[in-house]
């Protein structure tokens, strides 16, 4: 047997179960659920990442087959309103066509083949700016120019519809009509976010960059914590990332990081203090945001502080029975292919897609939903701030200290899909745990790309 075969199958320290069991409150039945995902393969083919041709396969196996969030459904709140979501070279047009009622099109006008619309807006109609054909907002023709020269055309003559769904506020849709409804293809999300349901929040940010990466490489360093020990060492002192605990339920997988405790990669042991200083990402020369009581932990001193922000959206009563574990744990969601909730009442939501119809370019945005109070109107949702390949996080205020650690998140990025390019390797390779996610992504991904 070889040293290799003699190592531990999981980190040193406290594992997550261990933590909920040191919780200063009850601990919700979700985050004790454990699902892991079998050992593996755990190689990966580089030509998934660099080859135009496996692009082209994704287009037609998966973005052209499977559900995909598409916007916020107060993106388009008012009858009339309308976005484009943009998937490698689609584009589909939705709209609020009824109060009640969400529709989603091929973004294309049928005469001679221009986008209906570019940019988000309201209208009393979908009007081609090239010659000014016309249909309503449920898709049907309202007006052809100069009529008599179009005999061929009639009343039939709709936008070509996909199909559309709402899960916790978002907008799904699905350009294969016969493919299995929504509700199939989230399984059990929506049991997981019972307790903190989405659809209660609204879009305080929204942010997107356009990364020179394929949208793989770039969704893959945000699916593990493996990488915090190189990429973010300013964070272990308050981050237990290789005692990160990883699941998978169907089409979902989940990740959850602990904070407010060690990195088992340490070679010190920090104080209760340090912790808390790490976990506020505290640069030597700030001031610290919040002192350690004696006698306390990082995490029930961080636990305390985020319930009492929550006090005036969720109510004193609520904010109360919430755990340690939901006010200061990284919980991860990614529902394939490219969606990224997040638990309990951290705000972020990732999506990840291909740039235009590129390979080897890709969008990564970040979005914040926030609690607010329900006595009150939602809060309209926030406009996309987009930042070019070579613009920096940080000119995004909104997302705070997190801009920051996207930076470094993002810098490895183009230095790996450089490095794939070379030829040098023909595949990559994944951990058996830690990578867990990214393992059941490609296992996925495998599966609907050898569809017919």
């Amino acid at each position: 047997m070889t040293a290799l075969d003699d190592a531990p199958t999981r980190s040193r320290g406290l594992s997550y179960q261990d933590l909920l069991d040191a919780d200063t409150h009850p601990v919700p039945v979700v985050l004790r659920r454990q699902s892991p995902l079998a050992p593996g393969p755990t190689f990966v083919p580089v030509e998934r990442y660099t080859s135009p041709e496996f692009h082209r396969l994704e287009v037609e196996k998966l973005w052209k087959r499977v559900w995909q969030m598409a916007c916020r459904e107060e993106d388009i709140a008012e009858v009339g309103d309308h976005i484009t979501y943009d998937i490698a070279n689609i584009s589909i047009l939705l709209t609020r066509s009824a109060p009640d009622t969400i529709r989603a099109f091929h973004n294309i006008c049928l005469h001679r083949g221009r986008l209906l619309k570019e940019k988000p807006g309201r209208d009393t109609e979908l009007r081609c700016a090239f010659h000014g054909f016309a249909w309503n907002l449920d898709g049907s023709l309202k007006h052809v120019p100069c009529k008599w020269d179009f005999p061929q055309v009639n009343d039939d003559w709709t936008l070509p519809e996909v199909r559309v769904d709402t899960w916790g506020g978002f907008v799904f849709i699905n350009m294969d009509l016969d493919a299995p409804p929504l509700a199939e293809h989230l399984g059990e999300l929506g049991e997981h976010f019972e307790r903190w349901p989405l659809e209660r929040r609204f879009k305080q940010a929204h942010v997107a960059k356009v990364l020179r990466c394929n949208w793989k490489l770039a969704q893959e360093a945000f699916m593990e914590a493996f990488h915090v020990v190189a990429t973010h060492p300013q964070l272990l002192a308050g981050i237990g990332d290789s005692n990160s605990q990883y699941d998978v339920f169907g089409n979902i997988c989940r990740a959850i990081t602990p904070n407010g405790t060690p990195s088992p990669h340490l070679h010190w042991t920090p104080t209760e203090q340090d912790m808390l200083d790490a976990m506020f990402d505290r640069s030597l020369d700030e001031p610290r945001l919040l002192e350690v009581p004696d006698g306390h932990t990082a995490r029930e001193t961080a636990g305390e502080l985020r319930r009492h922000t929550l006090v005036d959206v969720v109510g004193a009563e609520h904010a109360a029975e919430l755990s340690d574990a939901e006010m200061c744990d990284s919980i991860y969601y990614t529902v394939f292919p490219n969606f990224h909730p997040w638990g309990a009442f951290n705000r972020i939501v990732y999506r990840f897609r291909p740039y235009g119809n590129r390979h080897d370019m890709a969008i990564m945005e970040c979005m914040f939903l926030s609690p607010y109070d329900e006595s009150g109107p939602r809060p309209p949702a926030a406009p996309i701030h987009w930042l070019g390949p070579d613009d920096d996080w940080t000119e995004a205020n909104e997302l705070g200290m997190l801009a920051r650690v996207f930076n470094q998140d993002v810098f490895n990025l183009p230095k790996v899909q450089a490095g794939l390019e070379t030829g040098a390797i023909d595949t990559v390779t994944f951990a058996n745990y830690q990578e867990t996610k990214l393992r059941h992504h490609h296992m996925l991904l495998g599966q609907w790309v050898a569809r017919p």
